[in-house]
């Protein structure tokens, strides 16, 4: 059994006790939609492949651009426009936990 380290706040077992995390999932009232990142066009735009099969442009709004550092691959919540149905704005993107996550309980195929 390892020693607790002095001024640590951890206990010595604290690796075998897995972390209660909230995970947020899209919002069907809110008309969000899980997105995969497919390519990054510069200027804050990116393209997503959505869950619903629709390819669409993506753009990151300022209150989350510097925030938000998204790559290829990326798993994001987005909201499709309202009046262009190809446009979307990205509001949440997921970290590797969150993705495991979502791959057991199914939202991701």
């Amino acid at each position: 059994m390892r020693k607790k380290r002095a001024g640590s706040t951890k206990s010595a077992n604290s690796a075998e006790i897995p972390e209660a995390t909230r995970v947020r999932t899209p919002r069907r009232e809110r008309n969000e939609v899980l997105a995969t990142v497919s390519s990054l066009l510069g200027s804050k735009r990116v393209t997503l492949q959505c869950m619903d099969g629709i390819v669409r442009m993506g753009r990151i709004p300022g209150s989350n651009n510097k925030k938000m550092w998204i790559r290829e691959g990326d798993i994001v919540i987005a909201t499709p426009w309202e009046i262009q149905d190809t446009k979307a704005d990205v509001i949440w993107k997921y970290t590797r936990p969150q993705i495991e996550w979502l791959e057991r309980k199914g939202y991701l195929k």
